[in-house]
């Protein structure tokens, strides 16, 4: 389901406010998955700041927002949570820190931090023996220092506070090779992602903060639609890699996402964790 409206989050089962009086920043959240994780915590009562390079992102890909809602700010509104939206490049330092401090002065807190930014978006051929080095470096840029420029940014409010919940964001690209060494800069960023969420686990468990990272497998989200990776053909061939037999919702991770920030998983951190209905099993 790209497009989940708020009257259609509204009408589904109340969950428990876990979150009430938390705030979260979720970066790349203007569309897509960053959306659905920004909605999933809103319901769970926090407040949300939504951050991506153009609010207005989810036009890009004919995703639908609520009927009088012109961005995702407006959606965590309407469900009666506090909401600013910072356009702002994850991959620059100095706009993250200004976005972080913004924040701060804001809201007073951070304990929620989703690194959502990423994506296989530089085009060209990405075979591990002929990338384009400039190529490796963009992608290396957009999926792994963007993460790490974030995580650097809010680290010293949650060590403060003592206390903080960081979810980054890899892909089952990077838990495994395929497709005869294609798509190399893409998975290599993402395996880099799922490191260095393990190497910043040991580093801030001391001060109460959870880090952990979600691999999404083959998601329906909005860009991947607009991909193709619903037609017919395209998803006939990605099922027959996925034990459970379907392509995933944007809410099969978004679930995982509450796990992570709520008391769910208080003993949990340093984990990757594949959403991928068994394409990774191993």
């Amino acid at each position: 389901m790209t497009g989940r409206s708020v009257e259609d989050v509204l009408a589904l089962e109340p969950l428990p406010q876990k979150l009430t009086g938390q705030v979260a920043l979720v970066t790349g959240s203007a569309r897509g998955l960053g959306r659905a994780y920004a909605l999933r915590l809103a319901r769970l009562g926090a407040d949300v700041v939504i951050n991506d390079l153009d609010l207005t992102a989810n036009r890009r890909y004919d995703e639908p927002l609520t009927p009088g809602c012109e961005t995702v700010v407006d959606e965590i509104r309407a469900l009666d949570r506090r909401s600013i939206g910072i356009e702002a490049d994850a991959t620059n330092e100095g706009q993250v820190h200004a976005m972080v401090a913004k924040v701060e002065e804001v809201f007073g807190r951070l304990d929620i931090v989703i690194c959502n930014t990423g994506g296989a978006l530089v085009p060209g051929p990405s075979v591990a023996s002929e990338v384009p080095i400039d190529d490796f470096q963009r992608m290396m840029d957009l999926n792994f220092m963007s993460a790490v420029i974030t995580c650097q940014a809010v680290s010293p409010i949650m060590k403060r506070q003592g206390r903080g919940r960081i979810v980054l964001v890899g892909s089952q690209a990077g838990l495994r090779s395929q497709g005869a060494g294609g798509g190399t800069s893409y998975s290599v960023a993402k395996a880099a992602v799922h490191h260095y969420t393990r190497k910043l686990a040991s580093d801030l468990g001391r001060y109460g903060v959870n880090v952990n990272c979600i691999a999404p497998g083959w998601i329906l989200s909005s860009r991947a639609v607009a991909g193709g990776r619903n037609e017919p053909e395209t998803r006939d061939r990605l099922i027959q890699e996925i034990a459970l037999g379907r392509l995933g919702d944007p809410e099969d991770c978004a679930k995982v996402v509450e796990f992570l920030c709520t008391d769910l998983s208080d003993y949990v951190t340093g984990q990757i964790i594949p959403i991928c209905g068994g394409v990774c099993l191993f």
